[in-house]
């Protein structure tokens, strides 16, 4: 005898709404599903009926991470007010009304909406990407008690002021702050913002439901789709510049203020020029001076690393070392047994980078730095080191590689293999000759190209067998093995002019 299940869709409302409600009661399962969720939609939910109500607003999980990014209310797409004399007449402005007020107008409604309803209290990651933040807004996030934020993003956001910014945090990593102050561990900032996920086409909104099976198969062309399309994890998996932007060089004397209180995106740069460096002293900054590029002679004391490298191309490592996640940086506060001493501290702040995305399920600072296939306690990092590759970059900004990276094949040459470009031939480094050792390893023979190696170069590079002219093979489109753009086209000196 068949019994006949009726599906899901068919039964009352009073039992779909107990069977989700059991489910959601467990807080493992809600704590898991409701990040995915917009705050709209959670809200939603508690309002239909008292007992979801309940459960939404008395579990403090619920609301711990918060995205406002996508949200309608947040967004601030208005101008200026003033154009060059032009007057704003789309809304009534009062007099009284500062810069702060007006920019940062949309998220302190919302935060204020949220305080009133005790949510803001629980939220320790707060993602404010691509939206009008003000640096004012910023500094209340930082000191207001009544904000718990652990983890904030800030990636390109408008109409902040970077230099306020760096006053505010400068005073609130100052040495007399109070103890336990600030409740900020981390700030995403240099960064791009994470991409939207893609959103269905109208025809497949408007269109019939598909069976099962289709269904099946759109979900799992989706999925691969996205895992090919996505980025590699930035420094450990994915080499070379790291940022879209060039970063503000004051930004180093913040990251040195802020060490082992906030993390940022972004480390110091650990290359032998700089005072923070493991290898300053054990290098010539003479020499090196005397053979680099005349742009890059006076490097500051402290600078933001930019660019994420491999094992240096002549030795396979850099002079200052690699900086490996699950090593203690804080060696002197080890005993005899290698035990750490009581006052070592957590050295992972300033150490290691935040990698984007912000976690979903934590806020947990150690979560946000872990690089991917890596246990997030450092001793177990060391003690699975035999079994499993350690994850690992060599940290340096511009100026420290200005003359000896190649942005093609993104190898590049340490100071200890490789002075400098105008090496002189008396005065080697370690006694060498001005030999094939001191020639340029990387020069510009296209602009668009950038720096390239001697291989980079041979790859890329033709002479014009028509005309004798120099042409790129990436950037000169039209060309091919033998002729430029030009003559290959119709010949030298045909030109279509219509």
């Amino acid at each position: 005898m068949t019994q006949n299940i009726e599906p899901p869709s068919q039964l009352p409302v009073e039992v779909q709404q107990t069977a989700l409600l059991q489910l959601l009661t467990n807080s493992l399962i809600l704590c898991h599903t409701t990040p995915y969720l917009s705050c709209y939609d959670v809200l939603n939910l508690g309002a239909t009926s008292r007992a979801f109500r309940y459960l939404i607003h008395h579990t403090p999980q619920v609301f711990r991470r918060l995205e406002l990014g996508t949200v309608k209310a947040a967004q601030f797409d208005i101008d200026g007010i003033d154009h060059g004399g032009e007057t704003w007449r789309n809304v009534r402005v009062d007099e009284s009304l500062t810069e702060d007020d007006f920019y940062s107008g949309p998220l302190r409604g919302i935060f204020s909406n949220l305080r009133r309803k005790d949510i803001l209290r629980d939220v320790q990651v707060l993602s404010l990407d691509g939206l009008s933040v003000t640096s004012e807004l910023i500094h209340d996030i930082l000191v207001d008690p009544t904000y718990a934020v652990r983890i904030l993003s800030i990636r390109d956001v408008k109409n902040l002021n970077e230099r306020k910014l760096r006053a505010s945090l400068k005073y609130v990593c100052r040495e007399s702050r109070p103890k336990g102050t600030p409740k900020l561990k981390g700030l995403y900032i240099f960064g791009p913002k994470d991409a939207a996920p893609g959103l269905l086409s109208q025809k497949q909104k408007l269109g019939p439901t598909p069976g099962v099976a289709s269904a099946w198969n759109n979900k799992s062309q989706k999925a691969l789709t996205a895992s090919l399309t996505e980025e590699p994890e930035a420094w450990y998996v994915r080499r070379g510049e790291q940022f879209p932007r060039r970063l503000n060089s004051e930004w180093a004397a913040t990251l040195v203020d802020c060490n082992g209180v906030i993390a940022f995106d972004t480390v110091l740069c650990s290359g032998p020029r700089h005072l923070n460096s493991s290898a300053w002293g054990t290098i010539s900054i003479e020499a090196l001076e005397a053979a680099s590029n005349p742009a890059s002679r006076s490097i500051p004391h402290y600078g933001v690393a930019t660019h994420s490298l491999g094992g240096c191309a002549g030795c396979g490592a850099a002079p200052e070392g690699w900086t490996v996640w699950g090593d203690d940086g804080n060696l002197a506060s080890r005993d005899a047994y290698e035990r750490r001493s009581s006052n070592s501290g957590s050295s992972e702040i300033g150490r290691f980078p935040l990698l984007a995305p912000p976690p979903m399920h934590s806020s947990n600072l150690k979560v946000a730095m872990c690089p991917s296939g890596q246990p997030v306690n450092s001793r177990l990092a060391s003690l699975s080191s035999a079994k499993h590759e350690r994850a690992r970059f060599i940290p340096r900004c511009f100026d420290c590689i200005r003359d000896r990276y190649c942005t093609g094949c993104r190898r590049w040459w340490c100071e200890s293999c490789y002075i400098g470009p105008w090496a002189s031939a008396l005065g080697g480094h370690g006694g060498a000759t001005n030999t094939e050792a001191d020639l340029a390893r990387v020069m510009k023979s296209c602009w668009e190209c950038g720096m390239n190696c001697r291989e980079c170069i041979d790859f890329t590079q033709r002479m014009c067998h028509r005309c004798g002219g120099g042409y790129c093979l990436i950037h000169n489109e039209g060309s091919n093995l033998i002729a430029c753009d030009w003559c290959s086209g119709r010949g030298r000196g045909v030109r279509e002019l219509y």
